[in-house]
C-alpha cells in the first residue's frame, strides 16, 4: 500500500485535521475483493479484512471507530462509542480518534470546522442522505454552520446512478429543490447525489464544500473499476474507507 493509492481530499482543512480517502488498491484480499477491502461484513475472508485494516497502523494514531452502517441516521461519539456501534457517521472532538465510514457507491462526506477542534465522517447512502444524516451529523457537532467545511468523496456519479421513481419522489418530499439532481431516464431516473449533498449543506449554512470531482470530473465508483468498489456494477465487492481525525 502506497500514499499514491489514496485520495487526498483537496480542501483548506486546519493543518491539525488529517484525513484519507482509500481506494481498492494495495491490499492483500483477492478478487473480487481485491485488494484493500475494509468491510468484514461482506464474504471476504475474515483475516485478509483484517490484514488490510492493520495496513492503515503506520498511518493512523489509533485504530478507527469502525461502524456497523444500516443506511440510517445514528451519530456516535467515537471517542465514547462501544465495539462496533451500529451508526452511519461518526465525529471527533479528542486527539488522534480516528473516524471512518465504508463505501462502495454511496456518498462518503467529511466534515471539519475553520479552527480544526471537531471532525466528522459519514456514510451518505440515499436513504440516509434523504432522511438526514448529514443534518444529524452538524447537528451533534455543534458548531456554527458557517465555520463548518465538507469534503466529498468518491460515490456512483451521476451517469451511472439509475433510480426508480419513488426515491426521486421521496428527497422532493423532503426538499423541492432536489427535483434538479433528477434526470429522466427511459422509465426511471439518474440521480445525482452530489448535488443533493451540496444542496442539504448549503440548506444547513455550510457553504465551504468542496471535492466530488477530479479533474473537473466528478467522481464515479461505477465506471472507475481500477480504482474503486462498486456494489452496483459488482454485487460481491469490498469497501473503501474514508478516514479522518485531529493531529496533535
Amino acid at each position: 500500500m502506497k500514499f499514491s493509492d489514496f485520495v487526498l481530499p483537496d480542501w483548506p482543512a486546519p493543518t491539525n485535521v488529517k484525513a484519507i480517502q482509500t481506494t481498492r488498491l494495495g491490499g492483500v484480499s483477492r478478487a473480487p475483493y481485491n485488494s484493500l477491502n475494509f468491510g468484514m461484513h461482506v464474504k471476504d475472508n475474515a483475516q485478509h479484512v483484517a490484514q488490510n485494516r492493520q495496513l492503515l497502523s503506520p498511518i493512523l494514531p489509533s485504530e478507527p471507530v469502525w461502524l456497523n452502517q444500516v443506511h440510517g441516521i445514528q451519530v456516535v461519539d467515537a471517542a465514547a462509542a462501544s465495539c462496533v456501534p451500529e451508526a452511519d457517521a461518526s465525529y471527533a472532538q479528542q486527539k488522534n480518534v480516528v473516524c471512518v465510514t465504508m463505501t462502495a457507491d454511496c456518498l462518503p462526506v467529511l466534515l471539519c470546522d475553520n479552527m480544526g477542534t471537531v471532525v466528522a465522517s459519514i456514510h451518505a447512502g440515499w436513504r440516509s442522505l434523504c432522511d438526514g444524516v448529514i443534518e444529524a451529523t452538524v447537528a451533534k457537532m455543534r458548531i456554527n454552520a458557517n465555520d463548518l467545511m465538507a469534503w466529498l468523496g468518491p460515490a456512483i456519479g451521476p451517469h451511472a446512478f439509475e433510480v426508480g421513481g419513488e426515491v426521486r419522489a421521496q428527497f422532493i418530499a423532503k426538499d423541492a429543490q432536489a427535483e434538479i439532481a433528477f434526470k429522466p431516464h427511459g422509465e426511471k431516473w439518474l440521480a445525482d447525489i452530489y448535488t443533493i449533498a451540496r444542496q442539504r449543506l448549503k440548506n444547513l449554512g455550510v457553504t465551504q464544500v468542496y471535492g466530488g470531482q477530479e479533474n473537473g470530473q466528478k467522481f464515479c465508483t461505477y465506471t472507475d473499476e481500477a480504482r474503486f468498489f462498486s456494489f452496483r456494477r459488482d454485487g460481491d465487492t469490498g469497501r473503501m474507507a474514508t478516514l479522518i481525525w485531529l493531529a496533535k
